[in-house]
């Protein structure tokens, strides 16, 4: 990867404030990085190889650096967001339930003896894209809580589900680094709050300061990429590793002047990165003359928006119900270890990412229509 090509990349990614321009509009940012990547990569023009390693690397990096922020965001000290927890547990159960019936009947329709994975994808949502839809949309109010809690544990309960589906005689170390991280991250919280109570961070932070060390940025990428090491040797998302960090966080109190600096890292560069990277893997040429597989796509997609938008018969508005089913990560890791393991049919994966594509879609048209009702009012103050 050169230069060029990272600049190729930064110039492409502003199509995402370029479209989330016109207010009216009400998109997500993350919709015009996704397309600018399908342009330049596997799909359309080629222009770089998402599978580059410093390229994979450095969305990766994105990724995990995007779900700490999205972890902070989550409210945890409010105690607003205890019956939410509730709800948000409960909706995902039920998505699971109506889940596991859709899915077994996917499998049975198309014959390709991966029911358990279509669950799995039926089931989950990606709070790598719901959240900064809602952070750059601003929606908030309990409805909106509750939803980023049902989207949050769908998310983490199938990244922990996903080998098994996919993987059955690798499930258990997937399972044992899930807990490792987990674990990792108790720990933290334990040693953080400590280190609060003393008032060490306190004096930490003044020093960096009035010294322009910024130590807290260092002190919290540092352990990010721990946790994300930990992961990679368990064989589980970095997503785990990024979010369960920033719940930490949030729970023992961020600085202000450190979210700043994490905004700028994550939304300046690496988020970017990673959505165009993400556009770039998606090749939908596979799909052509397979229709089976492109039925099989639609099926996915359009039936995990059903599933969700039927969570309004549960409380939750459905403009927000079809937000939550918009896909990212499990998609993708799904579509990557089933092509390194050949347990997929020909031209699967990209049935899987068109599934995929169908949610994102969706979730940005949602999102701008929940932005009338749970957006801040034309006009006000939103620094």
């Amino acid at each position: 990867m050169s230069f060029l090509t990272l600049a190729l990349i930064a110039v492409v990614a502003l199509a995402g404030p370029l479209l989330a321009l016109p207010v009216r509009w009400h998109l997500p940012v993350v919709l015009g990085e996704l397309l600018a990547g399908i342009l330049i990569g596997r799909t359309g023009l080629a222009l770089v190889d998402p599978g580059d390693p410093t390229f994979s690397l450095l969305a990766n990096i994105g990724f995990a650096l995007m779900m700490f922020v999205a972890g902070t965001h989550v409210p945890v000290r409010d105690p607003v967001i205890r019956p939410a927890l509730g709800r948000g547990a409960g909706r995902a159960v039920l998505a699971a339930a109506a889940a596991a019936a859709a899915g077994t009947g996917l499998g049975l329709l198309f014959g390709t003896g991966h029911a358990p994975l279509y669950v799995v994808l039926l089931a989950s949502s990606s709070a790598a894209l719901v959240l900064p839809i809602v952070d750059s949309l601003r929606l908030g109010g309990p409805h909106v809580v509750a939803m980023m809690a049902q989207v949050a544990i769908a998310d983490i309960a199938c990244i922990v589900a996903l080998p098994l589906a996919l993987d059955p005689p690798n499930a258990a170390r997937g399972a044992l680094g899930a807990l490792a991280v987990a674990a990792a991250a108790v720990v933290l919280f334990f040693g953080l709050r400590t280190l609060e109570r003393r008032g060490t961070r306190q004096r930490v932070h003044q020093l960096s300061e009035q010294r322009k060390f910024a130590l807290e940025l260092r002190i919290q990428l540092a352990l990010l990429f721990a946790l994300a090491g930990i992961a990679n040797l368990g064989r589980v998302s970095v997503m785990l590793a990024g979010f369960s960090f920033g719940l930490v966080v949030a729970a023992v109190g961020e600085p202000r002047r450190l979210a700043r600096q994490l905004f700028a890292v994550s939304d300046g560069f690496l988020g970017p990165v990673f959505f165009v990277w993400l556009g770039a893997t998606l090749n939908l040429r596979d799909l052509a003359g397979r229709p089976q597989m492109v039925a099989l796509g639609l099926a996915l997609g359009l039936g995990t928006v059903a599933l969700h938008a039927g969570l309004r018969a549960v409380g939750l508005p459905l403009p927000l119900g079809v937000m939550s089913a918009a896909q990212l990560g499990i998609p993708v890791a799904a579509a990557s270890i089933g092509t390194q393991l050949n347990v997929l049919l020909p031209g699967e994966d990209a049935a899987l990412l068109l599934g995929a594509l169908v949610t994102i879609v969706a979730s940005a048209v949602a999102g701008s229509r929940a932005a009338g009702t749970f957006g801040p009012p034309p006009g006000a103050d939103t620094r």
